[in-house]
């Protein structure tokens, strides 16, 4: 990152085909993003355009189904698999829910897996043949993504380069499909009220209507916009509280479009990579020092961490 597009603070992308060309300069690259925004801008990943574009509109031709229709597969599960409504989920310490609806599809367990008792099974929509099939190809893209982008926060962090192997192993990820209708006023509630994610790492699929902010340092919010075909990914709660704040998670949000975008609705794909539920999150001693004292002194299950926060956006 150059001092002039710091001053400017811009996300300046990091191109995956620096992964196998040179890997230390795509960790750094990729790292010093993260170290700055708790962000990064990936490109160049390679994922299939046109599965992509498939499985956006399976997830479309969803929520253009009937409300009484969807509702069929609302789990009440703390909303981690099939449908969650509208104005149901509230970010942290708003008074005022969001502006969305959404599905979830987890991981497919193979019966007597030992996570089964933490993570359902995914329900799937009769009404909309081809979204199993497309969401399942995107889940697993995004899963194996994310894992190659774990190994280089490994070399950021001086780990060994598959340190995060084990720990997202069958992990609690969720692929989150989401749904902004038009939004034709201003607030009190907005599309997504500011929040940071719960999990380790977020890949989001660059949404088609403009509305994502950062909090920056300085307290401005910076917009995300990021080139057609990119991957945001930003660093969630559990990471954060893994490496002792060394990797930010930074508050973000969706604003409400402008006057002439009110009409539009907005959607997006958000993959949230989660540890596995019985990942203790212990500090990294790595990331310990008698400047930096440890915050977290009592660790905690990835699963316990995960209760925790469902609670707090009122999804348990």
């Amino acid at each position: 990152m150059t001092d002039a597009a710091t001053e400017k603070r811009e996300i300046v992308p990091v191109s995956y085909r620096l992964y196998d060309a040179d890997f230390d300069r795509f960790a750094d690259e990729l790292g010093a993003s993260f170290a700055r925004y708790g962000f990064a801008v990936v490109t160049d990943h390679g994922l299939e355009q046109a599965r992509i574009d498939a499985a956006i509109q399976s997830a479309k031709d969803l929520f253009a189904l009937r409300k009484e229709t969807k509702e069929k597969y609302v789990t009440g599960k703390g909303g981690q698999r099939g449908y969650v409504a509208f104005g149901v989920e509230t970010a942290k310490g708003a008074q005022h829910s969001d502006l969305k609806e959404f599905w979830h599809v987890g991981r497919d367990l193979p019966p007597g897996h030992p996570y089964r008792s933490t993570m359902p099974d995914n329900v799937w929509p009769s009404e909309v043949p081809s979204f199993q099939p497309d969401e399942t190809w995107l889940f697993n893209a995004l899963d194996s993504l994310g894992g190659r982008l774990l190994e280089a926060i490994a070399r950021y962090l001086e780990l060994e380069r598959h340190f995060f192997d084990p720990t997202v192993k069958d992990g609690n990820s969720i692929l989150r499909l989401l749904h902004y209708p038009p939004a034709r006023f201003d607030g009190p509630n907005v599309r997504a009220g500011a929040h940071e994610d719960i999990n380790a790492i977020t890949l989001l699929l660059g949404a088609e209507e403009a509305g994502l902010q950062v909090l920056d340092r300085d307290g401005d919010w910076l917009p995300i916009n990021a080139p057609p075909g990119a991957v945001v990914c930003n660093i969630g709660d559990m990471l954060q509280r893994l490496t002792n704040h060394v990797l930010p998670s930074t508050t973000h949000r969706v604003v409400n479009p402008p006057p002439e975008r009110r009409g539009v609705a907005r959607y997006s794909t958000p993959f949230f990579l989660h540890f596995a539920p019985d990942y203790l999150i212990k500090t990294l001693p790595s990331c310990v020092s008698a400047e930096i004292p440890d915050r977290y002194p009592q660790p905690i299950t990835a699963d316990g961490f995960l209760m925790e926060r469902l609670r707090e956006i009122k999804l348990l």
